[in-house]
């Protein structure tokens, strides 16, 4: 959707952006393209979108024959698809996308993909919440803040490098394509964008096993400029992170930002292996 042509939109709907909901309409039809062209969406398969807006990238994945499933928060915006993006490959959903259960408005037992221009206010919420699902979208591929953007891809003993880079690196290969200056945006938000693709590992963890790294990587990021152990210590108990840091001949001085994803996983399952330990203990008393 070029800017003239959203403009026409916004006039003739009498719509004001949202800053709050971070409501930043892409006006580039080559980069939509090139998000098409990358993602290459397949006829009847699922692609799931969070805030779709005017369904600018929306409209050119129906054009290659996806089934998309669309989530939107904005009433006003959801009014505007209903009448005008009638097909029967378009599924709209109005609601909260962190808050909406995503399991329950996707077809079940069948792959899927997300594709967005995710708002900023909801993109570290939206995909940790994507992180948890029982069944993985097989790729993801979102437009970010760039700031955002650099955290999920970050390296160990980087600035960038937190308890989402370790949950998202978990799961998934992550690569930053491209940054995505502001000018391509209306209105034009404070700081430019990046495109972020992630595609799932063979090897990627249970939801269980999910969950339980995404609480030992919080609880470790807490203090990121202190020694892990402290924080875990008081979460999981002192003779349980000794334990683990000794089996896995971790230096019990290191901080968060110096342990790559795999030790995080290694760290995680020794954790939650001896409380399970320490509760069957208790059991047979």
């Amino acid at each position: 959707m070029k800017k003239t042509e959203l403009m026409k939109v916004l006039e003739d709907f009498n719509f004001r952006p949202g800053k709050i909901l971070g409501q930043n309409f892409l006006i580039d039809d080559n980069l939509l393209e090139f998000i098409v062209r990358t993602t290459a969406p397949k006829p009847d398969e699922v692609i799931l979108e969070a805030g779709p807006g005017f369904g600018a990238l929306t409209r050119k994945i129906l054009d290659a024959g996806a089934e998309v499933y669309a989530i939107e928060f904005d009433h006003r915006i959801c009014d505007y698809l209903r009448n005008n993006l009638q097909s029967e490959r378009f599924h709209l959903t109005e609601g909260d996308a962190c808050r909406v259960e995503i399991a329950e408005i996707l077809p079940p037992n069948k792959d899927f993909r997300s594709i967005a221009n995710l708002p900023y206010a909801i993109s570290s919420i939206y995909i940790a919440k994507m992180l948890e699902l029982p069944r993985l979208p097989r790729q993801m591929l979102f437009m970010l803040q760039k700031e955002m953007g650099l955290r999920m891809a970050a390296q160990p003993g980087t600035k960038n490098y937190g308890a989402l880079s370790v949950r998202a690196q978990a799961m998934y290969d992550v690569k930053l394509l491209r940054t995505v200056p502001r000018q391509v945006f209306f209105p034009q938000p404070g700081v430019d964008s990046a495109l972020v693709d992630f595609h799932l590992k063979p090897d990627a963890l249970s939801q269980t096993e999910g969950i339980q790294l995404g609480r030992v990587a919080r609880c470790a990021f807490s203090q990121r400029r202190k020694k892990m152990i402290k924080p875990l210590a008081r979460n999981y108990g002192q003779e349980v992170m000794e334990i683990a840091f000794a089996n896995l001949s971790l230096d019990l001085e290191i901080r968060p930002d110096k342990l790559d994803t795999a030790t995080f996983i290694a760290l995680s399952k020794e954790i939650y292996g001896l409380l399970a330990d320490q509760i069957c203990s208790f059991s047979d008393l």
